[in-house]
């Protein structure tokens, strides 16, 4: 198992909550980077945000999956943003209302000129699901820089995260990092691929495509 690495030997993001939003239409003006953040939900993304931050605070953990309902936006120190998005697939909701949570994901992945990249949160002991399969061919056809976090990776040894990791690699061409929330395996080598991305500038007269409805 990965040992817990002390926490002044990690780096972190400082942010600041900057709004939510139900929709697009109620996100703060574009003009900085923007890095989203999605996953299944229970995939443990609240928990990955939190360890990327260094704050518990940055964004509530609950055992009930589908919790994020909301666009959240995080002011980054020292330029950009980063979004938590609502975690897809199995949630404790009614239909509609899982729907209505999806269709704002998709309008904002589609059409937010801001959109810089994409960090995709998966368990590592049941990567490449469908949608998860699904939102990775959007980013490579819309040529959205990707970061895929196999989260979790504490619970498997070594040569299984390799094995793992192997797999993933092999189905998709996206950047591709073991991770874990609770011990801090891959967090600077996370925050060393977003920063660049945050601080960067966005055309943002270039569309990115649009995404295909990630509804079950």
């Amino acid at each position: 198992m990965a040992k817990q690495a002390p926490e002044s030997d990690l780096q972190r993001l400082h942010v600041e909550f900057l709004t939510s939003a139900p929709s697009r239409r109620e996100c703060p003006p574009e003009g900085e980077p923007e890095i989203a953040v999605a996953g299944r939900s229970n995939a443990g993304k609240s928990s990955v945000l939190n360890r990327l931050t260094g704050s518990r605070r940055t964004a509530k953990v609950s055992k009930t999956p589908g919790r994020t309902q909301l666009l959240n936006f995080f002011s980054v120190r020292g330029g950009g943003r980063i979004v938590d998005l609502p975690g897809y697939g199995y949630a404790k909701s009614n239909l509609a209302a899982q729907r209505q949570w999806q269709a704002s994901v998709n309008d904002y992945l589609s059409n937010r000129d801001a959109l810089a990249g994409l960090v995709l949160v998966m368990d590592i002991r049941h990567p490449l699901q469908s949608l998860d399969e699904e939102l990775l061919a959007w980013s490579g056809a819309s040529d959205i820089p990707t970061l895929v976090l196999l989260n979790k990776a504490d619970k498997l040894k070594r040569g299984a995260q390799a094995k793992q990791m192997a797999i993933v690699k092999k189905r998709c061409g996206a950047d591709l990092l073991c991770f874990s929330a609770s011990t801090g395996q891959g967090n600077d080598e996370a925050i060393a691929w977003l920063q660049p991305i945050l601080t960067s500038g966005v055309d943002a007269t270039s569309p990115y495509g649009e995404v295909d409805d990630l509804d079950e």
